[in-house]
C-alpha cells in the first residue's frame, strides 16, 4: 500500500499542481492582497477542490458529464467568474497603497471557482481512476485516495499562495507591483482559454 500511495502522490502533484485557474488565482490573490487576506480565498479553493474530489470519488461527476448541455453552461459560468477575478486582481492597488475599502476576493468566490474549475475534474479524475492504492477493497481504496488527495490539495494550493506572496514581499515599487498583478491576471485568463479549448 505504501508504494501505491507514493505512486498516487507522484501522479497527483504534477497534475493538480500545474498552472490552472485555482492555483493561479491563489497565487494572484496572495500577490495582490497578501497572505493574511488570501487565507479565506485559500480555504475556499481547498474546500471547493475537496468537494470536486468528493464528486469524482462518488461517481456524480460521471453522471453530470453524461448530460451534454451541462458542461458548456458550467464552463461559461466558470469562465465569466474567472475573468471578473482577473480584472479585480489586475486593478488591485499595490499592497503599500491600499485603502481600507479594498477587499480581497471572498471565500465563497474561491469555493465557486474551485467547483466550477474544469481542470480540477480532469486532473482529479485522471489520478483517481488510474491508481489503485488498496487492491481488492474498493471502500479502503476510496478512503486512502480521498485522504491522500485531500492532503495534496492543501499542500499544492498553500505552495502557490506562498509563491504569489513572495512576489508581494519582493516588489516594493508600485509600478512593479502593478505589473505582477497584471501578469497574474493574464495567466489566469490564459488558463481559462486553455481549459475551454481542451
Amino acid at each position: 500500500m505504501g508504494e501505491n500511495l507514493l505512486i498516487l502522490i507522484a501522479a497527483a502533484l504534477p497534475l493538480m499542481g500545474s498552472p490552472g485557474p485555482a492555483v493561479l488565482s491563489t497565487a494572484a490573490v496572495a500577490s495582490a492582497f497578501g497572505i493574511r487576506a488570501c487565507l479565506p480565498w485559500l480555504a475556499g479553493i481547498v474546500l471547493g477542490t475537496a468537494t470536486v474530489l468528493g464528486i469524482v470519488a462518488s461517481g456524480v461527476a460521471g453522471m453530470v458529464l453524461a448530460v451534454p448541455v451541462l458542461l458548456p453552461v458550467v464552463s461559461v459560468i466558470a469562465a465569466l467568474w474567472i475573468l471578473w477575478l482577473a480584472w479585480k486582481i489586475a486593478t488591485a492597488p499595490p499592497l503599500g497603497r491600499r485603502g481600507p475599502d479594498v477587499r480581497a476576493p471572498s471565500f465563497a468566490g474561491a469555493y465557486l471557482l474551485a467547483i466550477a474549475n474544469p481542470k480540477a475534474y480532469a486532473a482529479i479524475g485522471a489520478v483517481y481512476a488510474n491508481v489503485i492504492v488498496v487492491a481488492g477493497d474498493p471502500f479502503g481504496d476510496a478512503v486512502a485516495k480521498v485522504a491522500t488527495l485531500s492532503a495534496v490539495i492543501v499542500v499544492v494550493n498553500s505552495a502557490w499562495m506562498l509563491f504569489g506572496a513572495a512576489f508581494a514581499r519582493v516588489l516594493s515599487s508600485p509600478r512593479l507591483g502593478r505589473a505582477v498583478n497584471i501578469v497574474f491576471a493574464l495567466l489566469l485568463v490564459a488558463s481559462v482559454v486553455v481549459a475551454l479549448l481542451l
